[in-house]
């Protein structure tokens, strides 16, 4: 293997591509052309390269799968500036939800009952998902009907904060509801 000459790098860095096909990069033949002050318009590529070299600006492919794709006369960095801000916006205005979990055991007394529930009513109110269940231990498992009791008493008391998925269902050795928050009117 032959080595390169001294001060030549033994690869190439790539170049990074662009997530947009900019001025000769796109290969339609025809291009639906918009811009600033401009209604859109149908026009060959050269024409609208020409045009893109006039205002000195790139043109930039933004729905390649749309017929004919849709190209924009813009500047390509300040258009990735504001794409990327508007990203930034988005992912901001999303609003992220967590299930909580809140435990029981089929024999919980009513003050523990009604701290759990003081919480779970905190959490929907707050947006999130609440997830509760009753762990069955040992001989425990002969109370299930005590369980789904506690549950639907649950759901009972959190009613006007979140709305019941399903009835209670059993996994294994838990006995398990979700509720969901009620929207609230804004």
């Amino acid at each position: 293997m032959q080595r390169p000459p001294k001060g030549k790098p033994l690869f190439k860095p790539r170049q990074k591509e662009n997530e947009h096909r900019l001025n000769s990069e796109i290969t339609a033949l025809e291009v639906r052309v918009i811009a600033e002050n401009m209604e859109p318009v149908v026009i060959p590529i050269a024409e609208a390269l020409k045009m893109a070299q006039e205002q000195e600006v790139d043109l930039v492919e933004i729905s390649p799968n749309a017929v004919p794709p849709v190209c924009k006369l813009i500047d390509y960095k300040k258009f990735l500036y504001e794409k990327k801000k508007k990203d930034k916006e988005q992912k901001a205005k999303a609003k992220q939800s967590e299930v909580k979990e809140i435990r029981f055991t089929p024999n919980t007394d009513d003050h523990d009952f009604d701290f759990k529930a003081k919480h779970a009513e905190k959490f929907l109110q707050e947006g999130h998902k609440v997830k509760c269940y009753v762990q069955f231990k040992g001989r425990a498992i002969m109370f299930q009907e005590r369980g789904e009791l506690l549950l639907l008493k649950f759901a009972e008391r959190l009613g006007e904060f979140g709305s019941l998925e399903s009835m209670p269902k059993m996994e294994g050795k838990r006995m398990l509801v979700i509720f969901t928050p009620k929207k609230k009117n804004k």
